[in-house]
């Protein structure tokens, strides 16, 4: 049984891309490998946050990601900063870590853009405590997009460099690439990625929109001029990202697809992809309901963090043994 550990900002409300590309893979490493899922909270905190919304959307992505499927029964849910061996083995990272090589990660060089002068140290040490959320659980394997491909290579090179030092102490994880994950691209722009940070609000769908607003977005979504349903990424995004978003849910083969809408055009293949998200929210959107004001929620946040604390804490002893830092 592999180890899988993941983690998501509470900076936003979850997208269709969030649930179509990662997490209904979730879905199925909870029935094979032991599971960690974490809200890191902690990482959200390297831009500034609003107290209240802070705690407010870490307990709404909680919800989410039990709304989605996930059973707290198979998997281990829990928020960051309610396991302080996070915070105490990213400061252990951060030792091992070498300034030039945080400076080169891109998201680091592409914030720090956004920042001017006035660049918060944690935008630049994040990388270590990533690497420590991942290593504190023996981790095999990661769930991974594209945009973090570059981090886990440093926890990759972080763990190896810690086992040269000071003993073989770390699982060096790899990355977990999910069958069937879909990237969905934004409604707007469909050359790139749909993100909950855009300012567009027609360019991402949310797990929570109303299906009015879903209904609404798929019909201002951009494709082309010549209203055929057919699949070609480089010439038609737009429709070719409906597509996409449709074969994610149906399993239907792009042939199909084309075959079922041919002469019918982009208004008919809009409403009834827009059926089709209704009905696959709805279910997700009513569970989300049924916890976000339930002690259930927190039942279960609490019994996360206990088992999370209990795993987590084997491996930092270990790592304090073997640096030095407490007695055997």
């Amino acid at each position: 049984m592999a180890v899988i550990f993941s983690g998501i900002q509470p900076s936003g409300e979850l997208t269709l891309g969030n649930y179509l590309g990662a997490l209904r893979n979730f879905l199925d490493y909870q029935d094979t490998d032991e599971c960690y899922y974490c809200i890191v909270n902690q990482h959200a905190i390297t831009v500034p946050q609003d107290p209240k919304e802070l705690f407010q959307n870490t307990r709404n992505l909680a919800a989410l990601y039990l709304a989605v499927g996930l059973d707290p029964k198979k998997v281990t849910l829990f928020v960051q900063s309610e396991v302080p061996e996070h915070v105490k083995l990213g400061w252990v990272m951060q030792s091992i870590s070498y300034v030039g090589e945080l400076e080169r990660m891109t998201q680091y060089k592409d914030k720090s853009q956004k920042q001017g002068d006035s660049i918060p140290t944690a935008l630049l040490t994040y990388p270590p405590l990533m690497a420590a959320d991942i290593l504190l659980y023996g981790t095999n394997y990661v769930p991974v997009g594209e945009d973090q491909k570059q981090h886990l290579e440093l926890t990759r090179n972080l763990a190896e460099r810690f086992n040269r030092r000071f003993g073989e102490t770390f699982v060096v994880p790899d990355i977990k690439v999910g069958e069937g994950g879909a990237r969905v691209m934004s409604l707007q722009e469909p050359t790139k990625k749909m993100s909950k940070s855009d300012d567009n609000q027609n360019a991402t769908i949310r797990l929570l929109d109303a299906p009015d607003l879903i209904v609404k977005k798929l019909k201002r979504a951009q494709t082309d001029s010549d209203n055929a349903v057919r699949y070609d990424k480089e010439n038609k995004p737009g429709i070719s990202n409906l597509m996409g978003i449709y074969r994610a849910i149906t399993k239907d083969s792009y042939e199909a697809i084309e075959e079922m809408y041919a002469g019918k055009g982009y208004g008919v293949f809009k409403s009834d992809i827009a059926d089709l998200l209704v009905a696959t929210l709805e279910p997700i959107q009513q569970r989300y309901n049924e916890l976000i004001t339930s002690p259930e929620l927190d039942v279960i946040l609490d019994e996360g963090a206990a088992k999370a604390h209990a795993k987590a804490s084997q491996m930092y002893r270990k790592v304090e043994q073997a640096m030095g830092l407490c007695r055997k």
